[in-house]
C-alpha cells in the first residue's frame, strides 16, 4: 500500500507568500547590515551580531520549510520529516538561547525573554507538533505547521525592527 499523500494544493498560495516574504526580507535585512555597519559605531558590532543571528535563522527557517512544502507529491511522512527536522533543529538553536544568555543578564530587560526566547522557542515547538500530525490529523498538523511559521516571520520582523532602532538611536546619541 503507498504512503498516505498529503493534501497540500489548498496551501500552495500561503507556502508562496510567506517563502516569498522570508527571502525579501532576509534580502533586506543582509542590505540593512551592510548600510549599517558602513555608520556603526565598532563597539556596537558584537552585540549586533548575536541579535541579528537568531532573525535571520527564523527568516531562513521559515523559507526553507515553505519551500520544502512547495515539492510536489509529498507523503505525509515525507512532508514531516521536512517540517520535523528543521523545526528539531529551531527547537535546539532557542533552546540554547535560553540557556547561553537568558541567565547571563544578557538581555537588557526581562521583557526581552519573551521576543527572543519564548516565542521563537514556541513558534517552533507549534512547527514540531503540526508535523507530527500530519499522519493523523493533516488538517490540524498544517495548521499548526502555518502558525508556527508566522510566528517565526512577526518575531524575526519584531526583533529587526528592534534591533535597526537600537542601531539609530545609538548613532543619534552621539
Amino acid at each position: 500500500m503507498p504512503a498516505q499523500q498529503l493534501r497540500l494544493e489548498p496551501w500552495a498560495n500561503f507556502y508562496v507568500i510567506v517563502s516569498a516574504a522570508a527571502a525579501t526580507l532576509l534580502g533586506l535585512l543582509f542590505v540593512v547590515i551592510a548600510l549599517a555597519a558602513e555608520r556603526g559605531r565598532r563597539e556596537d558590532t558584537p552585540k549586533i551580531r548575536i541579535y541579528l543571528t537568531p532573525v535571520v535563522i527564523y527568516f531562513t527557517s521559515a523559507l526553507v520549510m515553505s519551500a520544502l512544502l512547495t515539492v510536489p507529491s509529498h507523503t505525509s511522512v515525507a512532508a514531516a520529516i521536512c517540517v520535523c527536522l528543521p523545526g528539531i533543529a529551531g527547537l535546539v538553536y532557542s533552546g540554547s538561547l535560553a540557556i547561553r544568555r537568558a541567565g547571563s543578564g544578557f538581555y537588557e530587560a526581562r521583557s526581552d525573554l519573551f521576543p527572543y526566547v519564548v516565542f521563537p522557542f514556541a513558534a517552533y515547538a507549534l512547527v514540531v507538533a503540526g508535523g507530527t500530525l500530519f499522519l493523523p490529523k493533516p488538517d490540524t498538523g498544517l495548521n499548526l505547521v502555518a502558525a508556527g511559521m508566522l510566528v517565526l516571520l512577526c518575531v524575526a520582523i519584531r526583533n529587526s525592527w528592534s534591533i535597526a532602532v537600537t542601531i539609530v538611536s545609538a548613532r543619534d546619541r552621539d
